[in-house]
């Protein structure tokens, strides 16, 4: 192995959105992570929805106008059949 090349590998302590804290190695002494093993959905079983940029609250406004508007197309075809 050559000599001074490598970073330095030091203890780091890790910090999630969620509130979990552990400490690792890593060549930063400090690291802010998103998703950890506690809160990850794969780990707890549990569905989780990671919001970037908004996209989960747009994906949500164009279901609930999707669905309005097959409400009113099945009332408007329930109401020419009653005639």
């Amino acid at each position: 192995m050559k000599t001074e090349i490598h970073p330095e590998y030091l203890e780091a302590h890790v910090s999630c959105t969620c509130g979990n804290e552990f400490t690792t190695r890593a060549t930063r002494p400090e690291l802010h992570v998103e998703v950890c093993s506690n809160c990850h959905p794969f780990y707890t079983g549990r569905q989780k929805l990671v919001d970037t940029g908004g996209r989960v609250e747009r994906f949500q406004r164009r279901m609930a106008k999707g669905r309005a508007r097959s409400a009113q197309a099945t009332a408007g075809q329930s109401q020419t059949r009653s005639e």
